[in-house]
């Protein structure tokens, strides 16, 4: 159900490895049986340092495509200069002596039931979907613009599919890997690197849903530059109709279930094309997209996941009618239906300096699109969740791919530019501690303080909560070894 993707796409911005360590015995994870009493010492070892392991059967990532604003969402510094706070404001959090940003009032008020961390950073501020979402150790602009550039890892959802696909080689109603609300970077351009298969091939590529409606509010975009006209967009991140729907498609637009004739329609494609493309091998990525498609048709699971609509009126509203808070929706009733991973993007739409990548006009994005689309959809998937006995194994992680400016640009509506030395992120749910605030940043949240941590990290201890793993071996399509974690540790900061 997958297409090969690949273009470089210029953004708006211009190994060192650890020892291996040999584990093997773990049919689920496709390791080797010789090195198992290796694996065993070194768990055993590490086994007191950090709680939580397996406590995650699932995981919803919100990524915030473009990257918030440290100092207007999470760590907010209301006595530095004004160019620093912005026009923007801070509110007293439910935690003594914590503040959040204004613009997030209902989290605000449950911050003792998530984590806050503080000190994300690395070197690198350009949009590195890839390097935030895997264990690849380093980044540049063209890993970050080719989909197939050798260099990349997986995904962390496709890690989950892969080797749930090895404990169960039958394919699931549900897709284990699954991202709304729609392709990757296709509302403004060409898909960008970050969802896929990596060195373990498109086979473990990420399924997507699609949406194709148009947004209730027509906003007038800007770029930044001054040689692109300003553009009238009806972007469906700042309100959809109650009747517009997710679908179920494959990325290939050939392959779109609900607009083929019927069920036995898209089989007999699926097998023609079976016999014309003559495969010899169980494991290619037709042969397993294959098997997805008639489990997907035959089962109805995923159709019926995606169906918002079947909610009472008065959830939907708690969400938010916009793309983003009905997305969160359809990931909670996702994983009910037996997702595993499942992503939702507040991806860019139909310009540059869209979604959360406020280079102009941030102060009103924030207040007016932004903060309260967050705030909405964040703070009622933890209350929903929690009131389905679910938050207790559902890890939520809110994370992006860097942090903004600590000083705000002279420009239209003012702005911020990238920045990767100090940034933040928000964890709940299944294994993570409540009420917690991880990390320090100077008095003007543009340099970490205390307790550094790269965004490998926040992979390895994700991975820890989902029950892998991050420092058992992981194979490439040439038998090449490669701990599942790279090079991040798990972080107890973060842990219950």
């Amino acid at each position: 159900m997958l297409r090969v993707l690949g273009s470089n796409k210029v953004f708006c911005d211009g190994l060192t490895r650890r020892d291996l360590l040999h584990v093997g015995a773990l049919a689920p994870l496709g390791l080797t049986l010789t090195n198992w009493s290796r694996a065993t010492a070194a768990r055993e070892q590490a086994a007191p340092t950090a709680s939580g392991f397996g406590s995650a059967k699932r995981c919803i990532l919100l990524y915030l495509w473009g990257s918030p604003s440290q100092i207007d969402t999470f760590d907010p510094k209301p006595d530095a200069p004004k160019e620093v706070r912005g026009a923007l404001g801070s509110i007293q959090s439910v935690i003594p002596g914590v503040r959040v940003g204004e613009v997030l009032p209902r989290i605000a008020r449950m911050l003792d039931r998530v984590t806050i961390l503080r000190s994300l950073t690395h070197p690198t501020p350009i949009h590195g979907t890839a390097f935030a979402f895997s264990a690849v150790p380093t980044t540049d602009l063209q890993l970050e613009g080719n989909v197939r550039d050798s260099r990349h890892w997986p995904f962390i959802g496709s890690v989950v599919d892969y080797l749930g696909s090895r404990a169960d080689a039958k394919a699931p109603a549900v897709p284990r890997n699954y991202w709304l609300p729609f392709t990757f970077g296709s509302k403004r351009g060409p898909s960008r690197p970050g969802p896929f298969g990596g060195f373990l091939g498109p086979t473990y590529d990420t399924i997507w849903s699609e949406f194709r409606a148009k947004g209730t509010r027509e906003i007038l975009r800007d770029s930044g530059d001054p040689n692109t006209p300003k553009l009238k967009i009806s972007d469906p991140y700042a309100g959809i109709l109650p009747t517009d729907r997710f679908e179920t498609v494959t990325p290939d637009e050939t392959l779109t279930l609900d607009r083929l004739n019927s069920r036995a329609s898209l089989l007999d494609q699926l097998d023609s094309a079976r016999r014309t493309f003559d495969a010899k091998t169980t494991d290619t990525p037709f042969d397993r997209h294959r098997a997805l498609a008639r489990a997907v048709l035959t089962s109805g699971k995923l159709q019926s996941a995606l169906d918002v609509q079947s909610e009472s009126p008065k959830l939907r509203e708690r969400y938010g009618m916009t793309l983003f808070g009905q997305s969160c929706l359809a990931a909670r009733r996702l994983l009910e239906a037996g997702g595993k991973f499942v992503t939702v993007c507040w991806d860019e739409y139909g310009l540059v300096n869209t979604g959360w990548d406020t280079h102009v006009y941030q102060e009103s994005r924030l207040k007016d699109e932004l903060g309260p689309g967050l705030d909405g959809a964040f703070s009622a998937l933890l209350e929903d969740l929690d009131a389905r006995g679910m938050l207790a194994d559902t890890a939520i992680v809110v994370m992006s791919e860097h942090g903004r400016t600590p000083r705000v640009q002279n420009v239209a509506g003012a702005g911020r530019d990238h920045w990767s030395r100090a940034y933040s992120a928000m964890f709940a749910g299944a294994g993570f501690a409540k009420g917690r605030v991880v990390g320090r940043t100077d008095r003007i949240a543009g340099d970490v303080a205390e307790t550094p941590f790269s965004p490998k990290d926040v992979v390895a201890t994700l991975f820890h909560l989902l029950g892998i793993d991050p420092q058992a071996e992981i194979h490439d399509r040439l038998g090449r070894p490669y701990p599942i974690g790279g090079n991040g540790r798990v972080r107890s900061e973060l842990l219950a």
